[in-house]
């Protein structure tokens, strides 16, 4: 699904709307607010000049039939994309996709225009998370528009390194998006060496007992789907590509270029799966170690709370056998008169006696009863 080499009979619009004229590098806080990060013209793999406005390049582009632009656009504006599909009648479906991000990966042709929307990633070291970007390219016969939405790719590593091989440039606009291509493919080695370290980390965690890893691995989780998300459908795409070699005669130099980022793709594309069988697994060892700790926990009140319960037995059962000779105590020292057992010549070995019995018995019942 490539594009053939000839240029279609097509023509441009003699004008185009004058957008804001912006530098051809302008500082990274620039490009934060969206604009034109570069526009250049090249000819037979070579820049022979750098636009500062989308209107120049649309003219200089038309004085060089024989030329190519490649457009590069960082969060545009909504009149930008209007200009550009403007001028090279690029289908109002994919503006409105580049208009929008949160577009899955996917490759799709618009008469003589492909439009491709991949995901990059980055891995950030200090937060220890992965950040994803989007990119769309336009890709024509001579022309080639790129429209970043976040951080990544940095394309400005793309261009110098296109620039340095102008053999491989003089391939026309096929040979930029193999570079874009293998730029965001190998922006995925970094991300996958963090995600194998953040998982070997989470391992350990798990089994040190650390009440935080669950949270981690529900966020790490999470990544690992965005994460496929950007890469299995690249998988398709790219054996779309590859499909279309000898229909369009793709050149010979590109197409091993285009079979190595394929394979690129694939193992990280097996990686990532592997990523979320592995963080499952974790989370199934986590949750079984969390209950296993939950059970020793019960387990433990449990066999505290009968302890307690026996010491409570035992001082209940002491407390009742010493409060037997204290009640008959209390009876018998209130001091009437009319008491028959005060004047008794035996009441005092008989209130010995009764407390005596009375505390044996209830040693006896409460020792049966295992209180003691």
């Amino acid at each position: 699904m490539t594009l053939p080499s000839k240029k279609p009979n097509w023509r441009r619009r003699s004008t185009a709307p004058e957008p804001a004229r912006v530098p051809a590098d302008p500082p990274a806080s620039s490009a934060g607010r969206g604009s034109v990060v570069q526009a250049s013209l090249y000819r037979d793999g070579r820049r022979v000049s750098s636009p500062s406005s989308l209107a120049e390049t649309f003219r200089q582009l038309r004085d060089e039939p024989d030329g190519m632009a490649w457009i590069g656009l960082h969060r545009p504006s909504e009149e930008e994309l209007l200009s550009l599909a403007a001028e090279f009648d690029l289908h109002e479906l994919a503006v409105e996709d580049a208009m929008e991000a949160h577009q899955r990966p996917k490759l799709e042709r618009y008469g003589d225009t492909l439009f491709v929307v991949l995901r990059a990633a980055r891995y950030l070291d200090a937060q220890e998370e992965v950040d994803f970007g989007e990119l769309h390219v336009f890709l024509g016969p001579d022309f080639l528009i790129t429209v970043r939405h976040g951080a990544a790719p940095d394309l400005s590593a793309v261009r110098r390194r296109m620039e340095e091989t102008p053999e491989l440039l003089a391939l026309g606009p096929e040979a930029v998006l193999y570079a874009i291509l293998d730029a965001v493919v190998d922006g995925y080695a970094p991300v996958v060496e963090g995600v194998q370290n953040d998982i070997d980390e989470i391992e350990t965690e798990v089994f040190r007992g650390d009440p935080e890893v669950s949270r981690r691995i529900y966020e790490l989780s999470r990544e690992m789907v965005e994460f496929q998300r950007a890469t299995r459908p690249l998988v398709g795409m790219l054996h779309n590509l590859m499909a279309g070699f000898a229909k369009y005669g793709t050149d010979e130099e590109l197409q091993r270029h285009l079979r190595d980022v394929a394979d690129h793709v694939t193992h990280t594309s097996e990686r990532v799966d592997g990523f979320r069988q592995a963080l499952t697994e974790i989370l199934t060892v986590n949750a079984t170690l969390v209950t296993q700790q939950q059970n020793a926990e019960m387990r433990a009140l449990a066999e505290a709370g009968f302890e307690q319960n026996e010491e409570i037995k035992k001082i209940s059962s002491w407390a009742a056998i010493l409060f037997a000779p204290t009640l008959v105590g209390t009876i018998y020292g209130m001091n009437f008169d009319h008491m028959p057992e005060l004047h008794w010549v035996y009441g005092y070995p008989f209130a010995i006696l009764l407390m005596a019995v009375v505390c044996t018995s209830l040693y006896v019942i409460f020792k049966r009863r295992d209180w003691l």
